[in-house]
């Protein structure tokens, strides 16, 4: 064979495996336009699109050789222009995908800034990915799609069903099944509905729905256990979790906020993790162009079916809070998020902070989470932390918490400490789902700051029951709650304040017994008090509802 037809062979053999990787991992995305057609032909290293949304990306043999000797890739690589005005989503994308295939991290250039516009284009990310100090400006004020992600982190392990197994117990420690390896698994029994929200953004409720780990053998990490009773399954889905970690470091990232009607047309133009193992750290998130409507953001961080994820080091931004009409016909002001945690396990927050100030309450609260397990906040300063449709286990440690402070329902023990809280309470049972927490309070070494020092009747935990509301599940107070070495900063208060209370009144109308709940609010059966104190002098009270916990046992102990 001449040495002409060995090169061509060579080229030729290089081109088809890299066409047929390319399709394989073409077949295992979901949206068609994320399809990538990747080629190794002779010629220049070029990004075309297509009509139908599929890039044509062909890197020359010399640049595939080039790449993997330099053991990365850059978005140059691959015509970016990082000038901050052409788009360059297209030249972002291929270069993941490239990366994607020849496992080699992604690197973008230091100082450039890449102009990300309103097509309908996602980035896979599989490879470790270092945007370092290059900045990146999405611009959302014309968007072809609002829920296509910018970058989304996935995971190459695909999920499958198990169809063997009927039913779960609550805290069952062994499914019967026989696992590739550890696997997340997501639960669902559509014939029975929980979290059936309340007041003005009433709904019908969700799918029963719970989301565990477990290993090869089927046994359940017990840090996060299953917590529903499940007597009918209708989908279980196992996830296989990569052991490997994947990092994400850098980027400066701004956002041109969408001038949409608004309304509950949420925008997910984002960052979203989709992969077990994950650190993000040193990236920043900035907001501009918000004017006086527009609709809500989803989180620009938006973590979910995937567990061990940490966000560190890093800088978010609170949107701007808009109003709609809600599903009760009545104006309601829209939760719009920076970070979001849905369906996800062991989620960390370390060293994270907000560009603007965590006590304006013309910015809504930093994150919302449905469905989660073992979520913490340390070292944080952020505007709120909020659990939706439960949390089981949730620590906030060594924070700031600011205008809309901790708002959580769920299971386990929420566990509050060496932090100070700037909120209407320290802990706000959310009353749309019941303000139901089965299991353990501790607030420890804190100092609360009633309405952030702003006149006010003080109570350290707030909620509402009337025990009238089917949410779907037995609604409970915290079994027991303990305070210890607690500071409450209530020196300005209104003149006919009597003192803080442990409890706000809970349910005004049950001033006596002739009170019947149609589903009964389980109240707490002790509070322990380890010193205590006020700034304004006056003692800690149970509640203005003292006929609603009249038996509840209170211990002090200074």
């Amino acid at each position: 064979m001449t040495p002409m037809l060995t090169r061509m062979t060579k080229y030729t053999l290089l081109t088809f495996l890299v066409i047929i990787s390319a399709l394989v991992a073409r077949g295992q995305q979901k949206d068609p336009l994320d399809k990538i057609i990747i080629t190794a032909q002779k010629g220049k290293t070029r990004v075309t699109a297509g009509e139908n949304g599929e890039l044509q990306v062909n890197v020359s043999p010399k640049d595939v050789r080039t790449f993997k000797t330099a053991g990365r890739v850059r978005y140059r690589d691959f015509g970016a222009r990082g000038d901050g005005k052409t788009d360059d989503i297209d030249a972002i994308a291929a270069t993941h995908a490239f990366a994607n295939l020849h496992g080699l991290p992604v690197k973008a250039d230091d100082g450039a800034t890449y102009y990300i516009g309103g097509k309908e284009r996602t980035a896979l990310i599989r490879t470790d990915t270092d945007f370092g100090t290059a900045a990146f400006l999405i611009d959302d004020t014309q968007v072809q799609n609002r829920n296509a992600s910018v970058f989304t982190v996935g995971s190459d392990l695909k999920p499958f069903k198990l169809e063997t197994i009927t039913s779960l117990k609550r805290n069952q420690e062994k499914i019967d099944a026989t696992l590739p390896g550890p696997c997340l698994i997501t639960v669902t029994n559509a014939n029975v509905k929980q979290y059936i929200r309340f007041g003005l953004n009433q709904n019908n409720g969700s799918a029963q729905t719970d989301i565990f780990v477990v290993d090869k053998n089927g046994t359940v990490d017990k840090n996060a256990p299953i917590i529903w009773d499940f007597d009918q399954i209708t989908d279980i889905t196992a996830l296989p979790i990569d052991e490997k970690p994947l990092k994400i470091t850098g980027g400066r990232f701004t956002t041109i906020a969408n001038k949409a009607e608004s309304k509950y047309t949420y925008y997910n133009r984002n960052i979203a993790i989709r992969r077990s193992h994950v650190l993000v750290e040193g990236l920043e998130h900035r907001v501009t162009g918000e004017g006086d409507h527009g609709a809500p953001y989803g989180g620009f961080l938006s973590i979910g079916d995937c567990s061990y994820v940490t966000v560190k080091n890093t800088i978010l931004t609170g949107h701007r809070t808009y109003s709609t009409i809600g599903a009760a016909g009545k104006p309601v002001t829209m939760g719009t998020y920076d970070l979001s945690v849905n369906r996800a396990l062991n989620v960390s927050f370390v060293n994270c902070s907000q560009t603007n100030d965590i006590n304006d309450n013309t910015y809504w609260g930093i994150l919302g989470s449905n469905f989660c397990k073992n979520l913490l906040y340390d070292h944080c300063i952020l505007s709120r932390f909020d659990a939706h449709q439960g949390v089981a286990n949730a620590t906030i440690r060594n924070s700031t918490l600011g205008h809309m402070g901790i708002n959580a329902i769920g299971t386990g023990l929420l566990l509050v400490e060496n932090s100070t809280i700037r909120g209407r309470s320290i802990v706000n049972l959310r009353s749309d789902y019941g303000s139901t927490w089965q299991g353990e309070l501790v607030i420890r070494n804190c100092v609360f700051v009633p309405a952030n020092g702003k006149p006010t009747n003080a109570a350290l935990i707030n909620g509402f029951n009337s025990g009238q509301h089917d949410f779907g599940y037995t609604c409970y107070m915290p079994e027991r709650i303990t305070i210890e070495n607690l500071r409450i900063d209530d020196a300005r208060h209104p003149e006919t304040y009597q003192g803080p209370a442990i409890f706000t009144n809970f349910n005004p109308e049950m001033r006596d017994s002739s009170y019947q709940e149609k589903f009964p609010y389980v109240i707490t059966k002790e509070v322990i008090l380890r010193n205590v104190t006020t700034a304004s002098g006056k003692a800690l009270r149970v509640s203005d509802n003292p006929f609603m916990f009249r038996a509840v046992k209170v211990t002090a102990d200074r």
